[in-house]
């Protein structure tokens, strides 16, 4: 992947929750960010069909295989230079550290990726 190709590429965001998705569609859209949403079974392997320097995944995903998600992308010596950023509830310290282990570059409070996320897509449009 060349610098160049991996700039223009799209942040991949899975997140299920689609009125979160749409908040984060018009955010990235204000700061002149190209987000593409995927699905979170789908991930490792759009990574691997065009470059993205950055994945947003909600740890919260329904499926219960976020971590496993991020744990795929960023043990493959293919993919595992990607940003991975996790975003949850704030309580669920337990999935936190779960998603630590797995090696996810950044893990966050669902409120604080929230209240940061114009200058959170901006930092990984930049990656």
């Amino acid at each position: 992947m060349s610098q160049s190709d991996s700039r223009t590429a799209p942040i991949l965001v899975a997140v299920e929750d689609l009125i979160f998705l749409s908040k984060i569609q018009h955010t990235a859209h204000q700061v002149g960010v190209a987000i593409e949403p995927v699905e979170i079974g789908k991930l490792k392997e759009r990574l691997l069909q065009s470059p993205s320097r950055a994945v947003i995944v909600d740890l919260n995903h329904r499926s219960g295989k976020a971590v496993e998600a991020g744990r795929a992308i960023k043990s493959d010596p293919a993919t595992s230079q990607v940003f991975v950023l996790g975003f949850l509830s704030h309580v669920q310290a337990d999935l936190a550290r779960e998603a630590r282990r797995a090696r996810l570059d950044a893990v966050m409070a669902r409120s604080a990726f929230s209240q940061q996320l114009p200058a959170l897509l901006r930092k990984l449009a930049e990656l």
